[in-house]
């Protein structure tokens, strides 16, 4: 079976998903009274587990909050040999090209997979991995940063599938492999 592999990510005007230190407090730079998810969680009702770099899951665990995941994930990287006991059973490494990461992912039974990390999402990209893209434009240009995206071998078509504003400010498109 061929798995489906998805992108939720918030970039700013210019393009970037943190800032030029790996800072995201720019996300919050919208009021958000509510604390509306944007469309998050009905995004993850329909993922089996997620991708995510180093970088990425470094930055989450940092975080001053518990695992916020449910569903597996999937640490791609190179340099780490393992993970805090604490994410047993919720975290695996994997390391190789996106083609043989997602075997092993598809071998353990997960098809339906969130891609995260602005290099994890770039390799994916390149592979022409990426089925969906859902990306959240925050109202801030940084200048500098760590960017979405990156020099592909050629481009790649997308349609429009859905496009929302929320908090009167932030827009979101969703978009389809063609």
């Amino acid at each position: 079976m061929k798995g489906t592999n998805k992108v939720f990510i918030a970039k700013s005007i210019d393009g970037f998903i943190a800032d030029k230190n790996g800072g995201i407090d720019w996300l919050h730079t919208v009021p958000n009274p509510n604390g509306d998810d944007m469309g998050y969680s009905e995004f993850m009702k329909d993922i089996d587990a997620l991708v995510m770099g180093r970088h990425t899951f470094e930055t989450v665990r940092n975080f001053d909050m518990d695992w916020p995941y449910q569903i597996p994930v999937f640490v791609l990287s190179e340099s780490l040999n393992f993970l805090p006991s604490e994410l047993k059973d919720k975290v695996f490494l994997v390391k190789g090209s996106s083609e043989e990461v997602l075997t092993q992912i598809h071998d353990r039974g997960y098809h339906k997979l969130c891609i995260d990390g602005g290099k994890t999402i770039q390799n994916f990209l390149r592979s022409n991995r990426i089925d969906e893209l859902v990306l959240t434009t925050i109202p801030v240009v940084l200048g500098n940063g760590i960017p979405l995206f990156s020099e592909l071998p050629k481009s790649l078509k997308f349609d429009l599938v859905k496009s929302k504003v929320y908090l009167s400010q932030i827009s979101q498109q969703h978009y389809r492999k063609v």
